[in-house]
């Protein structure tokens, strides 16, 4: 699948093959993106053996019930944050026990932008093993559907930098 302009199948595998060699598995808890790194995931052959699930938190309550994210950090800092980022992937991890999860908060578009918090702003974390979430953050650029496929990428480049780095 020649998807987002870049071999995706190619990254997977990738991925895949690092997280099989530990025999580790990975969960997503993800909000602009409504599934859509989970999608890519479950899309390759064989995910099953690495891939264990992908959760959808889109709305505040959603990322408290399903994530444990503190309603008062969401209220402090917003939902589109570093804070929330990390929370959304300690909390995948806790619930899944897995040892690496992904969590992506942002902006898509074409609304919703603020004063520091623009149209294409996306929060990512990491988890890996035990770790405390490592988080950073994009601004994209173009439509809606732009920003959620180069928020998918940057996802799944994000686990494989940490995974090769620690081989």
């Amino acid at each position: 699948m020649k998807e987002f302009g870049m071999d995706i199948d190619g990254l997977l595998k990738r991925v895949a093959e690092q997280l099989t060699a530990r025999n580790w598995r990975m969960a997503t808890a993800e909000s602009c993106t409504g599934g859509w790194i989970a999608k890519c995931c479950t899309d390759i052959e064989g995910s099953s053996a690495w891939f264990d699930r992908g959760l959808i938190a889109y709305s505040y309550r959603a990322k408290e019930d399903l994530l444990g994210v503190s309603h008062a950090d969401l209220v402090k800092h917003g939902a589109v944050s570093d804070e929330i980022a990390g929370q959304m992937a300690e909390g995948a991890r806790e619930r899944s026990g897995v040892a690496v999860t992904v969590a992506a908060t942002g902006i898509a578009g074409p609304g919703g932008g603020m004063p520091g918090k623009p149209v294409g702003l996306v929060h990512f974390g990491w988890c890996f093993g035990e770790g405390p979430a490592t988080c950073d953050s994009k601004v994209f650029s173009g439509d809606r559907n732009d920003v959620r496929q180069q928020t998918v990428l940057h996802a799944l480049q994000g686990i494989l930098k940490q995974l090769e780095k620690s081989t």
